[in-house]
């Protein structure tokens, strides 16, 4: 597997079989996990085929394995960026980090894709609350 990113909350490799493999680390790694994990099911179940399908989790590690949505995007205009966010709250989440980092290009598929969804807020009303957090942290002292 090689490194794809190694930051303070998260270690994420690329399998050769072109899985993702997310360990959560730091600060609230554990809520931060399991929001993940509540999200990208929550988007499987809404039918959303624009982020990483789950394909494994382990509780006790803090490891998530999903599928693979292509290259991270360099540069994307901003209208675009905002189109790809809204869509993506047509689905009911809002990102909540909606940043260029967080969308991916996939060439085999001709489509843009959004990925890490650690802070994401699910918008449906009475769908089970997420785990608590004290405050989403600023993000940038984890880049």
């Amino acid at each position: 597997m090689d490194d794809e990113k190694n930051t303070a909350r998260a270690r994420v490799r690329i399998g050769y079989d072109g899985r993702v493999h997310k360990w959560f680390k730091g600060p609230q790694a554990q809520k931060r996990y399991e929001n993940e994990v509540r999200v990208l099911k929550y988007l499987e179940e809404k039918g959303c085929d624009f982020v990483p399908k789950t394909l494994g989790c382990d509780d006790e590690n803090l490891y998530l394995v999903t599928s693979n949505c292509g290259s991270r995007v360099e540069h994307v205009s901003d209208a675009k960026k905002a189109k790809i966010f809204a869509k993506l709250e047509s689905f009911g989440v809002r990102h909540e980090d909606a940043e260029t980092r967080n969308i991916t290009y996939n060439h085999r598929d001709g489509r843009f894709y959004v990925i890490d969804f650690e802070f994401a807020t699910i918008l449906e009303p009475g769908y089970p609350p997420s785990p608590p957090m004290d405050s989403h942290p600023d993000r940038s002292e984890y880049l």
